[in-house]
C-alpha cells in the first residue's frame, strides 16, 4: 500500500500537480502582502496557504515512510525537507517575522522542474571554477583599492578613504553603474590622468574577469547535458540488451518445441 502511494507521489502527474501548487502559492503569499487584498479575501489566501502546506508536508510524509533512511540520500529530498521544515516552524509571538520565511516554498520548483534542476546541478559542478574566478577577482580589486587609496584618498575622502570604502567605490565602478559621472570624471576634475587607472580597470574586470564566470557557467552546463545523454544511452544500451536477451530465450523456447514436435 505504501509503496503504491509513493509510486504515485513520485509520479509525473503528481508532481505537475505540486508544481501548480507551488505557483499558486507563491501568488497567494505575494498577494498577503497588499492590505487592501486582504481585507478582502484574507482569510481564503491563509486557508489555501494552510492547506498547501498540510499537502507539502503529507508529501514529505510519504516519502519518509517509502524511501526511509534512502530518503536522504537524495540532495533535492533534503532541500524538500529543509524548505517545508521551515515552513512548520511556529511564527506567532516574537517569531512572527518567520511568516516571511514561508516564501521560500517558491524556491521548491528548483527540484521541482526538471530544467530548473539542471541549471542547479550545473552551479554546484561550476562551483571549482567559480571560486578559482572569483579569487582572481578579489585579489584585482584588493590590489586596487590599496592603490586608488593612496592615489585619490586624501582628496576623495568619501570614496576612496580607506581600503574598505575603494572596494565599494571600485564595485560600484564594475557594475557601471554611474561610474563616470558619479565617481571617475569628479577624480578627473582634480587627477586628469586618473583615467590611466579607471580604464584599464573597467575593462579587466567589467569585460574580462566577469565573462569568465558566464563561460564556466556555460560550460558546465554542456557538460551536464552531456552527461544526461550519456546516461540515456547507457539506460537505452541497457534495455536493448535486456530484450535481446529476451528474444534469445524466446527462440530458444520455441526451438524446443518445434524438436518437441518432431
Amino acid at each position: 500500500m505504501i509503496a503504491k502511494i509513493g509510486a504515485i507521489v513520485g509520479g509525473q502527474k503528481f508532481q505537475s500537480f505540486i508544481t501548480i501548487l507551488i505557483v499558486l502559492n507563491a501568488i497567494a503569499l505575494g498577494l498577503e502582502t497588499n492590505k487592501d487584498i486582504m481585507r478582502v479575501i484574507g482569510p481564503e489566501l491563509i486557508f489555501f496557504d494552510q492547506l498547501v502546506l498540510s499537502i507539502f508536508t503529507i508529501e514529505i510524509f510519504v516519502k519518509l515512510i517509502n524511501e526511509r533512511t534512502s530518503f536522504f540520500k537524495n540532495g533535492w529530498n533534503i532541500f524538500d525537507f529543509v524548505i517545508v521544515g521551515i515552513s512548520l516552524v511556529p511564527s506567532s509571538g516574537s517569531l512572527s517575522v518567520l511568516r516571511a520565511l514561508r516564501i521560500f516554498r517558491a524556491m521548491r520548483l528548483l527540484s521541482v522542474v526538471p530544467s530548473m534542476r539542471k541549471v542547479v546541478q550545473a552551479l554546484f559542478f561550476a562551483l571549482p571554477g567559480i571560486f578559482s574566478v572569483g579569487s582572481i577577482i578579489l585579489l584585482i580589486f584588493y590590489v586596487s583599492a590599496v592603490l586608488t587609496t593612496n592615489f585619490f584618498g586624501v582628496e576623495f575622502d568619501e570614496w576612496f578613504g580607506s581600503v574598505g570604502k575603494s572596494m565599494y567605490s571600485l564595485f560600484q565602478i564594475m557594475t557601471l553603474e554611474s561610474w563616470s559621472m558619479g565617481i571617475v570624471r569628479p577624480v578627473m576634475i582634480v587627477y586628469p590622468l586618473a583615467w590611466v587607472f579607471f580604464v584599464p580597470f573597467i575593462l579587466i574586470t567589467s569585460f574580462a574577469v566577469l565573462n569568465l564566470f558566464i563561460g564556466i557557467i556555460v560550460d558546465a552546463m554542456q557538460q551536464q547535458n552531456s552527461d544526461d545523454k550519456q546516461d540515456l544511452s547507457n539506460t537505452l544500451l541497457e534495455e536493448l540488451m535486456k530484450t535481446q536477451k529476451s528474444v534469445n530465450s524466446l527462440k530458444e523456447e520455441i526451438d524446443k518445441i518445434k524438436k518437441m514436435g518432431n
